[in-house]
């Protein structure tokens, strides 16, 4: 989905800030939101980490924007398990003590076959397209190289198509790729000339280029 979260390649937000040995958690209640997301998938198998993710990125918009990296956490989290009936939406404010703001219901997305597993289409050294398109629920195409043209570095291993796996669909596994493109295909003729981006990839997201 073309959201909010879908940043990769966006000016105006300023210099990376690097922050020198930094801890993992700054605040205890970070480490209980990433114990809580590894409850909701390792322990309780309530939803995969394509449905997280997609959770985080139905966020809404401003909230998205004005929240921290373990609070979108929390959101995905917390509305996983309302969805998911793990506990329900009174029951969660009871314990937070007031309105928890959740995520937007995710988009329709018709169930489809899951794809049978293929072989690798493409090897290393190979032309290839990211596929113009911008389904409306999870998918892991970054927009910024939507369209572009690449070349396959390496082929890497296989893991289940996520456009699918995100809505808790059946969903084959299916090779992906490291693919580099270069900064000026991109960003046009003001980027640096010998700047390049590897993105990876899953095959479907694909085609070859001439």
């Amino acid at each position: 989905m073309d959201g909010i979260h879908d940043l990769g390649g966006m000016a105006g937000f300023g210099a990376v800030e690097i922050e020198r040995d930094e801890p993992a958690f700054h605040e205890p209640w970070e480490a209980r939101a990433f114990a809580l997301n590894t409850l909701g998938i390792r322990v309780l198998g309530t939803y995969n980490v394509h449905e997280y993710r997609h959770a985080v990125e139905r966020m809404d918009p401003a909230h998205y924007l004005a929240a921290s990296y373990y609070e979108r956490w929390f959101t995905g989290v917390a509305t996983l398990f309302v969805e998911k009936g793990v506990v329900t939406r009174g029951e969660l404010e009871a314990r937070a003590g007031g309105p928890v703001p959740l995520s937007r219901p995710a988009a329709h997305v018709a169930g489809t076959p899951a794809p049978a597993a293929a072989p690798p289409r493409f090897a290393a050294g190979d032309s290839v397209r990211v596929r113009e398109a911008h389904p409306a629920g999870h998918t892991r195409a970054p927009r910024y190289v939507r369209g572009r043209r690449g070349r396959i570095v390496r082929v890497s291993r296989r893991f289940e198509y996520p456009d699918l796996a995100g809505h808790a669909l059946a969903a084959a596994e299916e090779p992906t790729y490291h693919v580099e493109f270069a900064a000026r295909e991109l960003w046009g003729d003001s980027a640096e000339a010998s700047g390049c981006v590897v993105v990876d990839l899953w095959q479907s997201y694909l085609e070859a280029a001439p």
